[in-house]
């Protein structure tokens, strides 16, 4: 904010983008104006914050957005929504429903996913043993609230059909909330701002578009990371900056040591 992309394009010979998949996947259904629905990335910063020392706690010593005493939904089956399962006991949540879209995979690794893939089959993280729920095959129809607050949620059962979700009739069910964290992942880079005005293209998912040197559309312009892969994990952003910085350096040396452990198109084995 306090500089421009004009600016940094002048000073410098070589800029390289790692801001991350910052915009979170939002829930737009009936009822999401209610007041208590809150991205996860709202909530969980904020107990981080009260660790540290920030001066945002009340009395209690709970940051502004806390599950203590509180019916918490949180949507999202994935590590974000782990965090949040976690954090919420932790507050002193009165109870805790864990939503995941997708079926509940198998106890032992999946036939689809052999050995050295990643293996499909259901995992209890740290926080999951510290209790709550967890519904899998469930969608979200719509949030229901009174006075502005959210109270609930009407949802119900889903099965896959030709690679789609569909409903499964008679299995509507209705859960009380006082607080619904939304942990669906992220869709890609904030665009207006530096992105914008620095005139990157973008891929067909919305990431900022690189080729195989790492490089931009523009000239001087790197990108590494969420920003370029989408929502990954921090082993796949540590090996992109290296191999970005191996990259920027040969654009500007005509030539490096540097080591490249991975190329762009590097992707997990499935």
């Amino acid at each position: 904010v306090d500089i421009t992309a004009e600016q940094l394009r002048e000073r410098f010979d070589a800029i390289v983008l790692a801001g991350g998949a910052t915009i979170a996947r939002d829930l737009p259904i009936p009822g999401r104006e209610l007041d208590g629905i809150h991205q996860a990335m709202e909530f969980l910063p904020l107990s981080n914050r009260v660790q540290l020392g920030d001066d945002i706690a009340d009395s209690d010593g709970l940051p502004p957005i806390h599950a203590k005493g509180k019916k918490v939904i949180i949507i999202g089956g994935g590590d974000t929504g782990a965090d949040c399962l976690g954090t919420s006991h932790r507050h002193g949540a009165e109870s805790v429903h864990q939503f995941e879209i997708m079926p509940r995979p198998p106890e032992e690794r999946a036939g689809s996913t052999p050995w050295p893939t990643y293996p499909l089959m259901y995992r209890v993280a740290s926080a999951h043993e510290e209790g709550g729920e967890r519904l899998f095959s469930v969608n979200t129809e719509r949030f229901v609230g009174a006075d502005g607050k959210v109270t609930g949620l009407d949802a119900h059962e889903v099965k896959m059909v030709n690679g789609r979700f569909e409903k499964v009739e008679g299995t509507d069910f209705t859960l009380e909330a006082d607080l619904v964290l939304l942990a669906m992942g992220f869709v890609g880079p904030q665009k207006p701002g530096l992105l914008t005005d620095l005139g990157v293209g973008y891929d067909g998912r919305g990431n900022v578009q690189r080729d195989k040197s790492w490089a931009t559309n523009i000239p001087g312009v790197f990108v590494a990371g969420d920003m370029g892969r989408g929502q990954s994990l921090i082993v796949w952003a540590i090996a992109e900056g290296r191999a970005a910085a191996s990259a920027v350096d040969k654009f500007l040396e005509g030539e490096t040591a540097l080591p490249a452990p991975i190329p762009p198109t590097a992707v997990a084995q499935r």
